[in-house]
């Protein structure tokens, strides 16, 4: 079919082609969250949330790989945070207690199966509001992977996140689209960056 002289042709974007540019820019520097979160001008929000949640639960993969080494279902019977939290596991007919690593499993391909979903997610180009709504549940759950491995392995969280920055992201992440509630934002980073953006601003008032 030959298309008349100056006629648009829409073109469909290919599928993933948001997920590269997230990516692109994670490999660039993992550490410029504000670059990696910022969408590229005219990008659908729903989409560019969706996509995002799809690159977390990526990297949390790597995680939960590297936490197999010590969170083992004999020792961490339960999926717990501090003394205080202990999360049911949602992937049974009725959400009930699993090992910490059942539960990272079932909790990962549980957002996997929702994310993949035709049902909610028939396309990548723009995402209808009401599936859109279930991304803040999947955000609950998929955090209390980094609340875990913050609270009771503290050696493997300090390490994965010192190479890729994820829980930072993530929560700058949450807190920009308000998916989250700030009280279930249990590990201390939203402290760390205001103690450290007051540190910097008390150190240029000396200058």
């Amino acid at each position: 079919m030959v298309m008349a002289e100056g006629t648009a042709v829409l073109r469909r974007n290919r599928p993933g082609t948001k997920a590269k540019y997230i990516q692109q820019n994670i490999r660039s520097d993992c550490s410029n969250i504000d670059k990696i979160l910022e969408p590229p001008e005219g990008q659908d929000e729903g989409v560019w949330k969706y996509e995002h949640l799809r690159q977390f639960c990526l990297e949390l993969n790597g995680l939960a790989v590297k936490l197999q080494s010590e969170c083992h279902p004999e020792t961490c019977t339960q999926m717990t945070a501090t003394e205080q939290w202990i999360f049911l596991c949602a992937a049974h007919k009725t959400p009930k207690e699993c090992p910490a690593i059942d539960y990272t499993r079932h909790t990962l391909d549980g957002a996997a199966c929702l994310l993949n979903s035709n049902k909610y997610f028939p396309s990548r180009v723009s995402i209808k509001e009401s599936s859109v709504a279930k991304l803040g549940s999947v955000c609950r759950r998929i955090y209390r992977i980094f609340s875990h491995a913050y609270f009771h392995h503290r050696q493997i969280f300090d390490k994965y996140e010192n190479e890729t920055f994820l829980c930072h992201r993530f929560t700058r992440f949450v807190m920009k689209y308000n998916l989250m509630s700030k009280d279930n934002l249990i590990v201390p980073i939203l402290e760390e960056e205001e103690g450290a953006q007051n540190t910097s601003s008390a150190g240029e008032s000396e200058a």
